[in-house]
């Protein structure tokens, strides 16, 4: 019986970037892999292959009436990259019957792992004890009760509630935190399921002794956490910026962060690399982290995991149920945006 073939072309990233030996293997064995080399997918290997696939897989999909037509088969759009780009034409797709699908929710693990040792970096100082002890200043046994503090028992908020908040909260459980979240795609039968307290943005960021941002970014909310927003933290607290750079105005946050009344952990910024004269790196009461939440080996392996799930699930003609689907979600809303960061997801949707 032949197999159904599907499209690879991941270049930006790296085939063994985003499958194990043991689900590349899986993906050979159930498909007529085309292509699924580290370099971009020639022009006339890919005509070629449209009107036999049943997917494509890539880090910068163009999919519009053109591609459709040459792909009659065609069941599923599968991006790499980790947010919905606007190069993919979402209404004809719809029409058809072409799921389109983002990796973002195989972020989790890495990512949510990072935020946690960014939070007890940040909580417990650390980064900052390091740095005062390599020059010969640190404080032997001193209770720092002004900046530091214990995630036992502790408020804890989230901005965004998807995927890889989901995944943080569940590492923080043994802390037994106190947890609030603000996430418009929340309602309040899912977050008691979920043991969090539904609250505003204002109530998260001003309750909270450490907050995480996680809301995947969109046309409504860049720069959602701004100079008024920040002034709602209390002295002494904790942000840990991990989705997007997109959602937080980085000069308030530097003003607020630079006579430490307030401490930020970063993996993500509005430019990378960043600027080497800038003043964040000069500030005491940053953590910065240069954009490698899910830079630790196997780290995104978890998302080859899942097409390959999904991709077995489509070809049996059931809906795919790992990775995140546009249908879903509010696609007018995240289509195209974007900066430098992995997206993390979208409200409660996994």
């Amino acid at each position: 019986m032949q197999k159904p073939a599907i499209v690879l072309d991941a270049y930006w990233r790296q085939v063994s970037e985003l499958f194990s030996e043991a689900d590349y293997a899986r993906l050979h064995t159930a498909f007529d892999v085309i292509w699924g080399q580290d370099a971009p997918i020639p022009a006339d290997v890919l005509e070629s292959a449209l009107p036999k696939a049943i997917a494509l897989i890539s880090a910068d999909p163009k999919v519009g009436a053109g591609t459709l037509a040459a792909a009659p088969g065609l069941k599923a759009v599968i991006e790499v990259s980790g947010a919905f780009p606007a190069s993919i034409d979402y209404a004809a797709c719809a029409k058809k019957g072409v799921e389109v699908l983002s990796c973002a929710p195989g972020f989790r693990e890495s990512v949510a792992e990072m935020a946690v040792a960014m939070a007890l970096s940040g909580a417990r100082g650390l980064v900052t004890e390091h740095e005062l002890f390599r020059n010969g200043r640190e404080s032997w046994l001193a209770d720092h009760a002004e900046r530091d503090f214990s995630l036992f028992d502790c408020p804890i908020g989230f901005v965004g509630f998807g995927s890889i908040a989901q995944e943080t909260l569940r590492l923080l459980r043994p802390f037994r935190p106190i947890v609030r979240a603000y996430d418009p795609y929340l309602d309040e039968e899912a977050a008691e399921a979920k043991g969090v307290i539904l609250a505003s943005l204002d109530e998260v960021l001003s309750q909270s002794r450490c907050t995480f941002v996680m809301a995947a970014p969109t046309v409504e909310n860049k720069g959602m956490i701004g100079a008024r927003q920040l002034s709602r933290m209390p002295n002494g607290s904790l942000l840990v910026l991990a989705s997007r750079a997109h959602l937080v105005d980085f000069d308030a946050l530097l003003r607020d962060t630079t006579f430490g009344r307030i401490r930020a952990a970063i993996d993500v910024f509005p430019q990378e690399p960043v600027d080497k004269k800038s003043q964040m790196r000069f500030n005491p009461n940053l953590i910065l982290s240069p954009h490698r939440a899910a830079a630790v080996k196997g780290g995104r392996h978890l998302i080859g995991k899942m097409i390959v799930d999904d991709l077995q699930d489509i070809a049996a003609g059931r809906a795919p149920t790992r990775l995140l689907r546009a249908a879903e979600c509010d696609v007018a809303l995240v289509a195209g945006v974007s900066d430098s960061a992995p997206v993390a997801d979208m409200a409660s949707k996994r």
